[in-house]
């Protein structure tokens, strides 16, 4: 067999579509393309522009820019050079889009030129943008927590303390934004005009390290993927009152609701999609697991087609871990690589420890939907 990275990748996606194929016929998802697309660069998030028809990736690290995909076609149409950043979305109506590098990047949507680099304070990873007053929402694991700039020029409006790490955000388009709180296990629930925190809502009684959320808007329920207790908290947008609590899969990083499926959907790094049907306001049932490849942990939906869409690389060999000093003592449940409980909102065990190299150019897009 060739030594050749790109050939080995090229051949592990075109066995992983066709052996997942095999295995999901129990139910209407299924990963029906899976794209390799190469290029350096870590990953974090992917983002579904359906009104412009693009995707954008982001890839960090030294090679670190933006890949911008036509939605339709996965074809390559846009690139931004230079831009380390955690993941990118545009405003349709100013025709401006954002990425979470430091600085922040601000670029036009159509021709994808760099428009101005913006200062802040904090470390950009999740974003939002909310079409409710066209506002660009930073989320940031150190303080400030969010700061909010305005999609049409780029100016900083303010900032928000929310009193932890946010993750993920939803906006009911009507002037309420909430965000996962993942350091501890709750919601915060933000007024947009004001800018600032009115709420915030408990889920420790069900479990925390809460990394994905996702917002039913006309039916007011908030959907908050977990990782301690690998679970779907789903609760009252208008209270917080928890409904009920549905298995998910392992490391969960993103959540999104379709409103015309009624369906929400939770990645997991650990290689499953879990797919959860809201049969009415108060019943909720595990619809389906789709298995996809492992570290496919982020999630975005177009909203014209129905299609989910995901980001992957295939990875080398696990590295050893470096052998304790002598006399020294194992931690319990083993070495971080071998498992053992994480912290409580820490990772799970394979996304811990020594990190196994990403096989060159092996970087790849997985499109889920219905036959």
């Amino acid at each position: 067999m060739s030594n050749n990275p790109i050939a080995i990748a090229a051949l592990a996606a075109l066995f992983s579509v066709s052996a997942m194929a095999c295995a999901q016929a129990n139910g209407p998802y299924k990963v029906q393309k899976i794209s390799l697309v190469g290029g350096d660069g870590g990953f974090d998030y992917v983002t579904a522009d359906s009104d412009g028809r693009n995707l954008y990736v982001a890839r960090s690290g030294p090679a670190g820019h933006i890949d911008v995909f036509n939605l339709d076609t996965l074809a390559q149409v846009g690139d931004l050079p230079g831009v380390s950043g955690h993941g990118a979305a545009v405003d349709t109506a100013t025709g401006h889009g954002f990425a979470t590098s430091k600085p922040v990047t601000m670029f036009d949507a159509k021709t994808f030129a760099i428009i101005k680099k913006i200062d802040f304070q904090g470390n950009p990873d999740g974003y939002l943008n909310d079409a409710y007053n066209h506002r660009f929402y930073i989320l940031s694991h150190s303080a400030p927590n969010i700061t909010v700039l305005d999609d049409k020029d780029g100016s900083i409006l303010g900032t928000i303390d929310i009193g932890g790490a946010p993750e993920q955000a939803a906006t009911d388009g009507r002037g309420k934004i909430y965000v996962d709180i993942e350091d501890k296990a709750a919601i915060a629930v933000i007024d947009a005009d004001a800018m600032k925190m009115v709420g915030r809502y408990d889920l420790s009684s069900k479990g925390g390290g809460c990394a994905g959320l996702a917002l039913d808007a006309k039916n007011g329920i908030l959907f908050a993927a977990c990782r301690d207790k690998n679970n779907m908290i789903i609760l009252s947008a208008a209270d917080g009152h928890i409904l009920t609590d549905l298995p998910i899969g392992v490391g969960c990083d993103g959540a999104t609701f379709n409103p015309d499926t009624m369906e929400v959907f939770s990645s997991q790094g650990d290689g499953t999609l879990t797919v959860i049907k809201e049969i009415s306001p108060t019943d909720f049932a595990v619809e389906q697991t789709v298995f996809t490849p492992q570290r496919a942990k982020t999630i975005t939906l177009d909203t014209k087609t129905g299609n989910l869409f995901l980001i992957a690389a295939e990875y080398g060999p696990t590295p050893a871990p470096p052998a304790a000093p002598a006399g020294a003592a194992q931690p319990s449940g083993g070495p971080p690589s071998a498992g053992g409980p994480p912290a409580a909102g820490g990772p799970p065990a394979f996304m811990r420890g020594p990190r196994a190299p990403m096989i060159p150019h092996s970087f790849q897009i997985l499109e889920v939907g219905k036959d």
